[in-house]
């Protein structure tokens, strides 16, 4: 674990049963039960959780292919008629 990571606290509720088997291998490991669960969720969500798209990408066409390569001057255009407001 990195030493001062900034962490959010959270609950968990479980079956008695798995919170025995959490405390028994923690015990056995020698590790906190949090740190337990930190690796356990992180497993989880780093093969199996896909990172949801914003919602407003990809869904509108301009018609234009060329909007990548003239963000900038788009923007700077927008900023000067006041329509990113």
């Amino acid at each position: 674990m990195v030493p001062y990571m900034v962490m959010i606290k959270t609950t968990v509720y479980m079956e008695p049963e798995v919170a025995l088997t959490l405390r028994q291998l923690a015990a056995v490991q020698g590790r906190s039960q949090a740190e337990i669960i930190r690796d356990a969720i992180a497993a989880y969500t780093s093969k199996s959780a896909v990172r949801p798209r914003p919602k407003g990408l990809g869904a509108y066409e301009s018609g234009r292919s060329d909007i990548s390569e003239r963000a900038e001057e788009l923007m700077r255009r927008a900023a000067r008629s006041r329509r990113w407001r």
